[in-house]
């Protein structure tokens, strides 16, 4: 099982924002960090669970992937496989269609505490769009 820690951030909502994504499986850590732009904070992390499922595809296929993620809003509605959002039903779809991959996907709310890996990747991402 791969355990996969996603976050986004955005510096102003909407605002340069970026995804931070800390990688446990395999007896190894993995650290990646996405400049993403102009975006809201919402959107931020959704893209933060589609670069993490990117790279799961590539690097764990067929692996049973456990994600974790502080967005309330993200785990929800992945959780839910449903929302009203206009902005966010892409999003979800993407998702929807790179989880399909693999053989078993778990999404789960932590808190910020506990995310910290992510979280500090994320705003890295942001800061590189500042240089």
């Amino acid at each position: 099982m791969i355990e996969v820690y996603t976050d986004g951030a955005a510096s102003g909502n909407p605002g340069i924002s970026g995804a931070g994504i800390y990688i446990k499986g395999q007896k190894k850590q993995y650290e990646y960090s996405f400049p993403l732009g102009i975006m809201t904070n919402h959107e931020a992390e959704f893209y933060a669970v589609i670069k993490a499922l990117e790279i799961c595809e590539k690097e764990f296929p067929n692996e049973i992937l456990s994600f974790r993620s502080d967005s309330q809003t993200v785990v929800q509605v992945v959780d839910n496989d449903f929302t009203k959002n206009k902005t966010f039903l892409p999003l979800l779809e993407a998702i929807r269609e790179k989880t399909a991959k693999f053989p078993y996907f778990f999404i789960k709310w932590i808190p910020e505490k506990e995310n910290g890996h992510a979280d500090r990747l994320s705003r890295k991402a942001i800061q590189a769009q500042r240089s």
